[in-house]
């Protein structure tokens, strides 16, 4: 296993109530997630390479600790800074103006939301109610029969190769 610490890339958008932070790690585990008024802590190990990813971020405004939340994937770890103080938008997400060469704008899901009327408060408040309903990995939603071993109509068996 490498003792070195690498950061794990990231990328970040900019919402209303929160900012959100997706770290791209595969299969990671043993992931630690550090909410402080000013400053974030993100820590894992890569499950596919072992390497150990460990990020800190002094954040450019505060955020509340309790409000702020995670979640992992098989794919990333998305985590929800809430905001303490709400409606106000961030132009980065560090304190200093220095670039963090792992650290990336999100612009598939940037939005200029300072502009937008109150109709898009519903996505927010429906990723909100997700992320407030979940617990720990083990209380993840059921994906629909994603782990069903039942037959699909592209499970039949493929032709030998020449």
């Amino acid at each position: 296993m490498s003792l070195i610490r690498h950061p794990a890339t990231a990328k970040w958008y900019d919402r209303r109530d929160c900012v959100f932070i997706e770290f791209l790690v595969e299969d990671s585990k043993d992931v630690n997630v550090n909410f402080e008024k000013s400053k974030f802590g993100f820590s894992c190990l890569s499950g596919t390479d072992n390497m150990k990813y460990s990020n800190e971020i002094d954040l450019f405004e505060s955020i509340d600790q309790d409000g702020s939340k995670h979640r992992r994937t098989d794919r990333s770890i998305l985590c929800c800074l809430q905001k303490a103080e709400s409606g106000k938008s961030w132009p980065r997400l560090t304190k200093d103006k220095a670039k963090l060469n792992w650290l990336s704008v999100d612009f598939n899901n940037w939005k200029d939301w300072e502009d937008d009327s109150d109709e898009d408060l519903g996505n927010y408040d429906r990723f909100s109610e997700m992320m407030g309903n979940m617990g720990g990995e083990d209380d993840l939603p059921d994906l629909d029969g994603a782990d069903d071993e039942s037959a699909d109509s592209d499970d039949e068996k493929m032709p030998d190769l020449e």
